[in-house]
């Protein structure tokens, strides 16, 4: 009996459906959107002033800016570069 049951519910389940489609659509059912035992997760832009709120890709994303910055920012102080020569010309007399 509980075999007809499930039989019945399953058909009753793929007839209802409208279109082929409205069967292929995904459920996400493993979707939770997150670990529940922690605060909940900030846009940088938001709350900028707590790194630790930040949602990862961000806080990854802004710790890479901060590094680029700094290594950019020494290169220009510290690494001299190019320096051009001044030569003097004499003058032939």
């Amino acid at each position: 009996m509980a075999m007809r049951a499930a039989a019945a519910k399953s058909i009753g389940y793929v007839s209802t459906a409208q279109t082929p489609a409205v069967r292929i659509v995904q459920r996400r059912g493993l979707s939770g959107g997150g670990d529940h035992h922690e605060p909940p997760r900030v846009n940088i832009w938001q709350d900028p002033l707590s790194p630790s709120k930040w949602k990862e890709e961000h806080f990854v994303l802004a710790s890479l800016t901060g590094w680029g910055l700094l290594i950019y920012g020494g290169m220009k102080t510290f690494g001299g570069g190019k320096k051009e020569e001044k030569i003097e010309e004499v003058a032939a007399k």
